[in-house]
């Protein structure tokens, strides 16, 4: 360890008057903040919304200038009037069939395995995506129209290996009979980081709660919740709340 390694270890672990002094004295430098009087304060708070103006402006040019464009000549139909924040990250060869006035508002994957020739995936007019999502298809993947999905939603129609572990070893991808669709139907409402996996359908106006993990069926107007996902209200539209001891779609 050099000498110079050796000084900073020291000062990091604070030993001694002296490389404790210079330990306090770096993290005072650190948090240190200019003062703000009233005329100060307005300039900073101009130029904060100068910044956020610009950082907005920017990325709506970014949008319509790229991001959309690329998007609508990936997909083999695509409808009009999208808002696209940032491109999709697509692999493989999955085909991408989208309606009108979607929302992309963050960074969102799509990827297809090599199983079949041609994987769909199908997204309808008013769908509303977040932030890191991730859909997996190799099959078939359809969501309805005025589907909204939160922030780290992963969907799949595949479990990305084969279940038998001798074929995991070889590489080898899922079985045909292992991939199964996944529908989720109009208005439905997936939260923040939930999974939505292989052969589900998730009904018209269903909710599914945040964190869960959906591996059954979901009735329409329901709301799911827990790993794995129970039902915990049979009917948003009567507000007749069950206790969640039913897996999702065995009501």
């Amino acid at each position: 360890m050099s000498w110079l390694s050796k000084t900073i270890l020291k000062i990091r672990r604070g030993e001694g008057p002296v490389y404790a002094y210079l330990k306090n004295t770096f993290f005072k430098l650190m948090s240190a903040n200019l003062p703000q009087p009233a005329l100060l304060k307005t300039f900073y708070r101009g130029l904060y919304g100068l910044h956020r103006t610009l950082e907005w402006f920017l990325r709506w040019l970014m949008s319509v200038l790229y991001c959309e464009p690329a998007l609508r000549a990936r997909c083999i139909r695509a409808g009009r009037h999208w808002h696209v924040w940032m491109t999709p990250f697509i692999i493989g060869h999955p085909e991408i069939y989208i309606g009108d006035r979607l929302r992309i508002f963050g960074k969102v994957d799509i990827a297809s395995g090599r199983l079949f020739d041609h994987p769909k995936l199908i997204i309808g007019n008013d769908v509303v995506i977040g932030h890191l999502v991730q859909i997996i298809v190799n099959k078939e993947i359809i969501i309805e129209d005025q589907v909204n999905i939160a922030s780290r939603v992963y969907i799949c129609d595949n479990d990305g290996h084969p279940r038998d572990p001798e074929l995991r070893a070889k590489g080898l991808p899922p079985l045909p009979e292992e991939v199964k669709p996944v529908r989720i139907c109009r208005g439905a409402w997936l939260g923040q980081n939930c999974f939505v996996m292989k052969g589900v359908t998730i009904g018209e106006g269903a909710i599914i709660g945040a964190n869960s993990v959906v591996t059954h069926d979901v009735p329409p107007y329901a709301v799911a919740a827990g790993c794995p996902a129970r039902i915990v209200v049979k009917d948003t539209r009567t507000r007749n709340p069950i206790e969640a001891n039913t897996p999702a779609g065995r009501t």
